[in-house]
């Protein structure tokens, strides 16, 4: 078993590694200050795993949780959409699924961890990832959050999603545009074993939870709703 930072007199806010594979993946470890609490994988952006990306990771530690970023990307962030949008084109599906797997054992096997199952937390890039872990991982997800997911998920069956799941979209979205979204709605309706909920914010684009605000599309009223609704959700599906 893995000791909590808090009991070995570590930083509760840490980079780690644990296997993935026949590899070892990297991530950043946020403990609550208690010491323990629900398990939580929080899925970065397109951008990598940014400061926006640990301080969101610390912020659900604040709340409770033990909260697992990893690092898809093995290192690069950048604030270049171009960039960005490179850097997810060559990240396999599989791989990232992989090293998510691999942060669900590590949070599963961690001494700080109370919960049976983890919840899984996304955004962007990582929002459709949150759908990949759950439909991979079954029962070991206890609730699942996309925020404006995108991609990734159209390559494995939404069948295995066992767990509650909770999105958060916006209506001027141009990159999960309404008509996908609503598609993506009718399959998890149809085919995931747990209640899906998929909530609307009228009027906000992209990444309108993400406060760096690179796209200009932060809003902070609505990061603030989708940001209650998710602690609730989480809360009410992990023990």
């Amino acid at each position: 078993m893995t000791q909590t930072p808090a009991a070995t007199g570590q930083n509760p806010h840490q980079n780690v590694s644990f296997p993935s594979g026949d590899t070892t993946a990297h991530g950043y470890l946020a403990v609550p200050a208690s010491g323990s609490g629900p398990g939580l994988v929080v899925i970065q952006e397109w951008w990598g795993l940014t400061e926006h990306i640990k301080d969101v990771t610390d912020r659900f530690a604040a709340e409770g949780f033990v909260a697992l970023a990893p690092d898809l990307f093995g290192g690069p962030t950048t604030h270049d959409s171009d960039e960005a949008g490179q850097l997810m084109q060559d990240l396999p599906v599989e791989r990232a699924a992989r090293d998510l797997s691999g942060a669900v054992d590590f949070l599963l096997g961690h001494d700080a961890v109370t919960s049976s199952t983890v919840g899984a937390v996304g955004f962007c890039m990582g929002g459709g990832f949150v759908l990949v872990l759950a439909a991979q991982q079954g029962d070991r997800i206890g609730a699942a959050v996309p925020f404006y997911g995108v991609g990734g998920y159209d390559q494995v069956d939404l069948a295995g999603i066992t767990a509650p799941v909770l999105g958060h979209f916006g209506t001027e979205d141009g990159f999960a545009a309404p008509d996908q979204v609503a598609a993506l709605e009718a399959e998890l309706q149809a085919k995931a074993k747990g209640p899906v909920e998929i909530v609307r914010y009228e009027g906000a684009g992209h990444a309108f939870f993400n406060d760096e605000d690179h796209l200009g599309t932060y809003d902070a009223d609505l990061a603030a709703k989708a940001w209650t609704r998710t602690l609730e959700f989480l809360r009410a599906n992990l023990a």
